[in-house]
């Protein structure tokens, strides 16, 4: 309305609270009713925040013109701007994906549909388990999903928004037709009805927010405008989408939620973490958003055919030792705009003459990408220069008929450029011409009239006018005839001024009409190409991030892995010389390097050490170097050998979910079933302090047993880091199990940290040091010596003991207690205080935790 976006009733009064907008009021012949709004030129940072509030938002523009109607100017909603739809680049991250997801049910299989309403990027895939699916939305992280009638909004993560839609969207015949709408043949494209409701409901979602344009064309209700989506009505076809890539999830390695965010491949996992001390903030110096995005997508979906592995890390070897090449293609990707996402808005009929501008400048820079990779050697970058189409009819038209410089709106004329349209010259002729004859009528009729002071001047609301002072009125003309007084002058026109003014401005007018209705052609024509700009734009991202993955292994010194087949075994082989961790090496003004070997042979690693040592650093390196090798980046090793891993475990760190109803411990128990019950021999688990949530014995028994399951019965390379030290003994009765631990040396009563891996198990924890250099309070820190040194000396009288049998005869074997070790007597000993103080993990304890567990432990030893 006017300048404004309006809301009424309940909805200003939400608006003005959540925006802190004013909520004014309007009185018709039904009483007065609140009233709020928000700036039309400024809309995209209000409707941000509504969005961030958790509402969508329903946009109703005027759909015809003011003058045209003698009534009230109809309006229609025009769009509805949800999480998972945005289009508008305000709104949207340019370096991301933003999905939206439906999920449906047929039989027993679930389908999952995504689709990124800006760019057209468009999956489906299923799975018979409601986890698998998780995993896959997991993966694309969408801002929003629909569910259908007979599926559950399970798998949907709780930051994700959860929309109801018709159920009819989800029928199998329906949604069949929509996507046939599409797609030629949806039955052969996609597997079973699950995938064919999930993609035809989110279609007909994504065509339902587009909104309408013209009157009646969506209905008065919501229900109506989705029926017309529903039934072909509403023609909100979105040209855009003209591929539907269906993926088998077991092509790609599997990462879910918890590998993901363990192993910060897109999010740090301390909140005040830097947001560049991620696996995506190491890897990215694409320089366009097209390329950012096809980064993050290989990230999400690393690789496990071997062939295509080499075939990336074949472009960035040969990108790696091309230094200028690289560099100079580098400097010409930076000029490229967001094409996909420009394609997007032209299809929509959203986009202005400055998009096709941009448009028209990446398609001018693309003849000299493809001349830097004329001569390139390996095939997928020959592949990449047959498919840099320049597209020079589509870039000529737009040069031919659009101004270098045009101006936002598309209705005001000024956009086609001097020659493109005879008729439109024509018009501008006239209108130019009758401006001249007005600049020159002051000059005459100064002349004519004897009046100096004569002006001739233009207002919108009495358009062009001759003003002339009080003083002078009697030397005014007869044919002047008077159109307003003012205080101190009067202003007149004459019947050929008249004649002039209609002229120019009708002139002016249909100019502007022929302008937009050229705009818009040109617009059609430019969409009709939208496959080989999508082609295009596919083929410059590829490119993009296949530099920016050779950038990084030229400047931070990363090697090229050796990609090796599965030789029949069932087993891995992770050999890794030197390995560092991307994002620590990073932030740290030196790193430590170390080895990784792991074979079939040698699959499960127990690590110790104290903590800050780097144990969990550890292992999370060797997972990155395996996910970077994968996604077909070199990697941060002098050497590196191995097989395609299927999938990552990793149950690292300390988490709760209280809003859930589940402790550290319980969610600890939560990701090690899963990882018990889903990995394999291809599978890399890590493993970090498992059993620490619960008392000592039944957390030393949790992690014997587990390491015990996943050696017989899963067969998954581990590295398993634990202070659980009666674990690196189990080693000794399993063939292909090891110790490693990391070393540290004693200053002065000082723990100094070496970061270097060594085989073998650690000699103790140094708690109590790690403590002291955490910063606990010395009373707690010297109790802590006293405890240990009381405890050791425990233990050397219970092992003096043990050693003699109720005769006194040494090599008796010992009776059995409930209570715990039995002397040869037959008298009980203490709980071994010894063995819960090595395991007790001070870093992660407060002084009041600490002081209470040695409270406990000291009245274990006084029993």
């Amino acid at each position: 309305m006017g300048d404004f976006y309006e809301t009424f009733c309940g909805a200003a009064e939400r608006t003005a609270r959540l925006l802190e907008i004013a909520l004014t009021s309007r009185e018709d012949s039904t009483g007065e009713y609140p009233m709020a709004g928000i700036p039309i030129d400024n809309a995209e940072s209000y409707i941000e925040e509504l969005l961030e509030a958790g509402y969508r938002v329903a946009v109703a523009d005027q759909v015809e013109e003011p003058g045209e109607t003698s009534g009230v100017v109809e309006r229609a909603v025009t769009r509805v701007i949800t999480p998972g739809t945005l289009t508008e680049d305000e709104l949207l991250a340019g370096d991301d994906n933003n999905f939206v997801a439906a999920i449906a049910r047929d039989d027993e299989r679930l389908g999952l549909a995504l689709l990124d309403v800006s760019t057209g990027d468009f999956y489906a895939t299923s799975a018979t388990a409601a986890e698998s699916v998780a995993d896959e939305v997991s993966r694309f992280d969408p801002s929003e999903a629909v569910v259908g009638p007979d599926a559950s909004a399970d798998p949907v993560p709780d930051d994700c928004m959860v929309t109801p839609f018709d159920a009819r969207a989800f029928d199998r015949e329906r949604a069949g037709e929509t996507l046939a709408a599409y797609f030629r043949n949806p039955d052969a494209l996609l597997a079973g009805d699950a995938e064919i409701r999930a993609c035809g409901a989110l279609l007909a979602y994504a065509e339902y927010v587009r909104g309408g344009e013209h009157e009646g064309e969506r209905g008065d209700t919501d229900e109506e405008r989705v029926t017309a989506v529903l039934e072909g009505d509403a023609d909100q076809h979105l040209e855009y989408i003209t591929q539907l890539t269906r993926y088998d999830p077991r092509e790609y390695l599997l990462l879910d939620a918890v590998a993901l965010r363990s192993l910060e491949l897109f999010e740090p996992r301390t909140v005040h973490g830097r947001d560049d001390a991620t696996l995506v903030g190491v890897l990215d110096e694409t320089a366009s958003a097209l390329g950012g995005r096809t980064l993050r997508d290989w990230l999400r979906r690393p690789l496990l055919d071997p062939v295509r592995i080499e075939a990336r890390h074949d472009a960035v070897a040969e990108l790696k030792s091309a230094v200028q090449r690289r560099e100079q293609l580098h400097d010409r990707l930076r000029e490229v705009y967001d094409l996909e996402r420009l394609i997007g808005r032209i299809s929509r009929e959203r986009a202005n003459a400055r998009d096709l501008c941009s448009l028209r400048e990446t398609l001018a820079v693309v003849p000299e990408i493809r001349d830097l990779l004329a001569d390139a050697d390996c095939e997928r970058l020959r592949d990449l220069h047959e498919a840099l189409d320049p597209l020079v009819d589509v870039r000529e038209l737009i040069a031919d008929a659009i101004v270098d410089e045009p101006p936002i709106e598309i209705t005001e004329g000024g956009i086609i450029a001097t020659g493109y349209d005879d008729d439109l010259d024509d018009l501008r002729g006239t209108a130019r011409d009758g401006k001249q004859w007005i600049d020159d009528l002051e000059e005459r009729e100064r002349e004519r009239t004897g009046i100096d002071s004569l002006k001739v001047g233009h207002n919108s609301v009495h358009g062009y006018y001759i003003e002339v002072t009080n003083p002078n009125l009697e030397s005014v003309p007869d044919n002047y005839q008077r159109r307003q007084t003012l205080k101190n002058s009067e202003r007149f026109v004459t019947p050929e001024l008249k004649d002039r003014e209609d002229e120019i401005v009708g002139a002016q007018q249909r100019a502007d009409e022929r302008e937009y209705e050229l705009f818009c052609e040109i617009r059609r024509e430019v969409a009709a190409e939208v496959e080989r700009v999508q082609r295009l734009a596919d083929a410059i991202a590829t490119l993009d991030a296949l530099v920016s993955l050779a950038t990084v292994a030229a400047q931070y010194d990363y090697c090229r892995p050796e990609i090796l087949e599965h030789d029949g075994r069932d087993g891995l082989v992770i050999d890794i010389d030197g390995g560092r961790h991307p994002v620590v090496e990073r932030t740290q003004e030196s790193f430590v390097p170390n080895d990784a070997h792991l074979t079939s042979d040698r699959r499960l690693a127990v690590i110790t050490g104290p903590n800050m040592s780097g144990k969990s650093t550890y292992m999370r390196q060797v997972a990155q170097i395996v996910l970077l090798a994968q996604v077909g980046s070199f990697v941060p090793a002098r050497a590196a050998r191995l097989t395609p891993v299927e999938r990552v475990f990793t149950r690292v760190g300390a988490s709760d979910d209280i809003a859930g109803g589940r402790s550290t411990f319980m969610v600890e128990m939560d990701e090690l079933a899963t990882i018990l019950r889903e990995a394999d021999e291809r599978s890399l688990v890590l493993l970090d302090e498992v059993g620490r949530g619960t008392s000592t014995a039944d957390g030393m028994a949790i992690a014997q047993a587990i390491t015990e399951h996943l050696y017989d019965e899963v067969g998954a390379t581990t590295l398993f880091a634990t202070h659980h030290h009666p674990l690196t003994e189990l080693t000794a009765d399993l063939a292909a199990a090891f110790t490693l631990h990391f070393e540290v040396d004693q200053d002065d009563g000082e723990v100094v940290f070496h970061h270097e891996i060594a085989p073998g198990a650690a000699t103790g924890s140094y708690g109590v040091e790690v403590a002291t250099a955490a910063g606990v309070p010395d009373p707690v820190v010297d109790r802590s010596r006293e405890l240990v040194a009381d405890a050791a000396e425990a233990d050397r009288e219970t092992d003096a003991t043990s050693a003699v049998d109720s005769s006194g005869e040494p090599g008796s074997e010992p009776t059995e207690s409930a209570t715990g070790d039995t002397t040869a007597d037959g008298g009980d000993v203490p709980t071994d205080v010894a063995a819960e103080l090595r395991a007790l993990d001070l870093g992660h304890l407060t002084p009041v935790e600490a002081l209470t567990e040695l409270d406990r432990l000291k009245r274990l030893l006084e029993e």
